[in-house]
């Protein structure tokens, strides 16, 4: 896939890991990154390593190859609303008119600027654990299903599937 020179990264979180030894502490890193181009496609990654850098450049690395294509409606927002969980952590993502921006915590909002969502409400309910609400996020997008997969699946014609506005 040639997406790898307009793919962003973001750090979502770093965690700092202590294990006591004989002579003292050693300390780890684990780091949890996004990327994405911002037109539909995002994926998320989990690093770990005894420098910071390296632990982020891990995560980024397993991001790019794990990207999914997320169908977006005129490019900005969601075709519907819908819900996701995973562990404790659960995710509502509602689609918003043109206008109302990126309504999301930290985690969501990271994933929604780097799908290049541009209106959102969404709300993370239970776990404040990232790296739960994350996955959580993730599978909520893969459930969105434009009107075009549905009429293919159905048979019938784009217009017959969407409601007239």
């Amino acid at each position: 896939m040639n997406t790898t020179q307009e793919l962003k990264e973001k750090l979502v979180t770093i965690n700092r890991i202590t294990k006591v030894v004989k002579g003292g502490r050693r300390f780890g890193f684990a780091a949890l990154v996004v990327v994405g181009n911002q037109k539909g496609l995002v994926g998320f990654g989990h690093g770990k390593a005894k420098q910071v850098p390296d632990a982020v450049k891990k995560a980024s690395d397993e991001a790019k190859s794990n990207l999914i294509k997320i169908p977006l409606r005129e490019g900005r927002t969601l075709h519907h609303d819908t819900f996701a969980k995973n562990g404790s952590g659960k995710v509502i993502l509602r689609s918003a008119p043109s206008g109302t921006g990126i309504i999301a915590g930290g985690v969501v909002r990271a994933i929604c600027e780097m799908l290049g969502i541009q209106d959102i409400v969404a709300k993370s309910i239970g776990s404040s654990n990232p790296y739960n609400v994350v996955r959580a996020c993730i599978d909520a997008l893969r459930k969105q299903r434009s009107p075009k997969d549905i009429s293919i699946e159905r048979g019938k014609k784009i217009s017959e599937v969407v409601s007239k506005r």
